[in-house]
């Protein structure tokens, strides 16, 4: 199942060496629960890989509320054209993720930074200038509340790639006034992994005006 959602072996092997961390050190500071771990492949790693394809060639992007690495990590091992912000407020998720980030040899490519996405939108603190081409979120908030803290990250023309579950329908009917009003122009619901990861990874991308 692997090699049909990552052909590259180097990739593979990185992925495996990052679900051992995540598996030992990533429950030992309680960045993933104990019961995870027989399902982290599926219910985690291979839930973020099948939706990469959705990311364009090059983008730069923002994994906001990134934690454990998800799907931030995940995508920059599995896409080395692509160049990602991991942006994690509390120090021991960041410590974590630079840890990791050394661990996979992704410096370079993954910077990890410690901030809140709603101060960086607001312009407090000591980052106030963060914008991607895509910016993406996991089970971080309602999508209502969550366009507040991502959209403005995006860069025109940019989107939004938010990783949802079963009320994402929902939660897009509830936020179409607040993304008309940040500037979402376009807003569909794909679903990524059929065949691959049961449920479905269903991402909400929402395309913000150029």
């Amino acid at each position: 199942m692997l090699g049909a959602v990552v052909p590259d072996v180097r990739a593979q092997q990185s992925l495996t060496r990052y679900a051992e961390l995540l598996s030992t050190a990533g429950v030992e500071r309680g960045l993933i629960g104990p019961r995870e771990v027989p399902r982290l492949w599926d219910r985690h790693l291979l839930n973020c890989a099948v939706a990469v394809p959705l990311v364009p060639e090059g983008a730069s992007v923002i994994d906001v509320g990134s934690g454990a690495g998800l799907p931030g990590i995940v995508w920059a091992i599995v896409r080395p054209d692509i160049v990602v912000t991991c942006l994690e407020p509390l120090q021991r998720r960041a410590t974590f993720l630079e840890e990791v980030v050394a661990e996979l040899e992704l410096i370079g490519r993954v910077q990890v930074v410690r901030a809140r996405a709603e101060d960086i939108v607001r312009g407090r603190g000591p980052v106030t200038s963060l914008r991607a081409r895509v910016v993406t979120a996991r089970a971080v908030a309602p999508l209502e509340r969550l366009a507040g803290w991502t959209v403005p990250l995006v860069q025109p023309g940019g989107e939004l790639l938010a990783l949802k579950g079963r009320t994402a329908a929902e939660e897009v009917e509830a936020s179409r006034p607040v993304l008309e009003r940040l500037g979402i122009v376009s807003v569909e619901i794909v679903e990524c992994g059929e065949g691959v990861v049961d449920p479905v990874t269903t991402v909400v991308r929402a395309v913000k005006a150029s």
